[in-house]
């Protein structure tokens, strides 16, 4: 017997009661007990052929549950990787009916502390649900809830487009865009829930919804930036650009490291040239630990969205550093496997002990950056276990971002110019390192956080770690409009794991 424990508030017992479908569900009081695998098992469900129900201790199982990061992990008693959209519904509809817990699983990226409150439920595997659709007409391209970044690259690009997204090749394209997705484009074109046309989403009634800007508006706006908590997506459509219009896809790398005595610098350089960041300019800065020479160091790639004699003028002021300068004209397609020196295919490694602690930046501060270099300096000097940890610094432009309305969307973080996070990681059952790493985390971002120009510290959600306070990620002015949809269109909490939005605010 599997015990699968939801609770349910007492306030909305009257409503989930006379819900069309609800057999019986526990009260706050209540545990439901539910034998997983006889109830998934049944014939009556009638799953289709290309469903695949697995349990622990089978590789179908361990597929449908790998994640990036083994930070807080949800614990699973079985998981269902459906073949249809059809059964996609009835995993919705059975765990509202019987009371058992479900996450979805994408490309398996979500890191949230909120994920260790999930325990021995079912995870809803869409991670091979990887159709990918480019409409040259149309300028569109709609992808599963399987497709990663990395997916859409050459096919984008082989078509003749590109989108905004992310540093890294590895999260789902729909999970980024769902808590707004940041990325080197947003001067350009914004994050990558400002590209997204369209999404099907079952919600917690198990009923499919076409979500856009004409149908359920309220949702729509609520799903960029908060979407984890209102459905499962099973396809999005996202608008795309025509690689003409970015000098046929072709940007400008420049890579480079500098020592520690450099440092403070580099920093007042960026500080003084690239506060704010020009409209197609975009920075990665990465404090690090170098094993070959045994010494802290700071890693930077520079992309430029232009032409190569463009990109010298403005990165002049970088090119007169003293250093060892990696260039090259590289296609849209590449920039993510190349740029920082293929340092992509680490950060994307899965089933890794990974500690965040991240903030959002409005302003560049050179005097805060040289103090986080220096803590995590320290940390990696008392901390051989954990040198493979960095402090990074996204500098990225904002007009297309800052230019979206206010209204439009639940992303409340318009003004945001960077994100600063301490990643650390280190060997699993290493517990010394795994304290120091948690203890300087949190201390590195206090006190970064005086510098970010927030009066708080804020941090968008994809970045949170989940010990901060709701209004630092969702803000204080999108929460109540956010708590009533979360009321209206989830109100059994089924999709309560990530990040959870509250029913009620204040």
């Amino acid at each position: 017997m599997v015990k699968a424990t939801l609770k349910v508030w007492a306030s909305m017992l009257a409503g989930l009661i006379s819900f069309k479908g609800v057999l019986s569900l526990p009260t706050p009081e209540k545990s439901c007990d539910i034998d997983l695998r006889g109830l998934l098992t049944d014939p009556v469900h009638q799953w289709a052929s290309n469903t695949t129900i697995s349990f622990p201790n089978t590789v179908a199982f361990e597929n449908a549950t790998e994640r990036w990061s083994i930070f807080s992990p949800p614990t699973y008693s079985a998981a269902v990787s459906p073949g249809t959209e059809e059964d996609v519904k009835k995993v919705v509809n059975l765990a509202r009916t019987y009371g058992f817990p479900f996450l979805t699983r994408g490309g398996g990226h979500g890191y949230a502390a909120s994920l260790g409150a999930f325990k021995e439920g079912v995870s809803l595997d869409l991670s091979h649900w990887k159709s990918i659709q480019v409409n040259s007409s149309a300028l569109t391209m709609t992808v599963g809830p399987g497709v990663i970044y990395n997916d859409i690259f050459d096919p984008l690009y082989d078509a003749g487009f590109l989108m905004q997204t992310g540093s890294c090749s590895c999260p789902s394209v729909i999970g980024v865009a769902l808590g707004g997705g940041i990325g080197r484009m947003m001067g350009n074109l914004g994050l990558t829930a400002d590209a997204l046309q369209s999404v099907r989403l079952v919600g917690s009634d198990g009923i499919v919804k076409t979500v856009s800007e004409t149908s359920y508006p309220d949702l729509f706006w609520a799903i960029r930036g908060a979407g984890a908590n209102f459905g499962v997506i099973t396809s999005a459509t996202f608008n795309i650009q025509p690689l003409a219009d970015f000098n046929d896809g072709n940007v400008f790398m420049l890579d480079f490291y500098l020592p520690a005595e450099s440092s403070l610098e580099y920093f007042k350089v960026i500080e003084t040239h690239y506060s704010p960041m020009p409209v197609n300019l975009a920075a990665v800065v990465v404090n690090n630990w170098n094993s070959t020479l045994n010494i802290s160091q700071i890693a930077s790639d520079w992309i430029f969205y232009g032409t190569e004699a463009d990109a010298r003028k403005v990165l002049a002021p970088i090119f007169a550093l003293n250093a060892s300068f990696v260039t090259a004209t590289l296609p849209w397609n590449e920039i993510v496997s190349i740029a920082g020196g293929g340092y992509d295919k680490y950060n994307c490694e899965p089933n890794k002990p990974r500690s965040s602690f991240s903030l959002n930046q409005r302003d560049y501060n050179a005097t805060g950056w040289q103090q986080g270099f220096e803590m995590i300096t320290d940390f990696f000097e008392k901390n051989p276990g954990g040198r493979s940890s960095q402090l990074m610094f996204e500098l990225f432009a904002n007009e297309a971002t800052a230019a979206v309305p206010e209204n439009a969307t639940c992303w409340p973080w318009t003004d945001v110019r960077g994100f600063i996070q301490a990643q650390f990681t280190w060997t699993t059952g290493d517990i010394a390192t795994e304290e120091s790493a948690n203890t300087v985390g949190a201390q590195i971002r206090g006190e970064l956080s005086k510098t970010t120009g927030y009066d708080s510290p804020t941090v968008f959600v994809n970045y949170a770690r989940g010990d901060e306070t709701i209004e630092d990620i969702y803000s204080a002015t999108k929460l109540p409009r956010l708590a009533q949809l979360k009321r209206q269109y989830d109100p059994f909490n089924l999709f309560a794991y990530y990040h959870p939005l509250p029913l009620e605010y204040p």
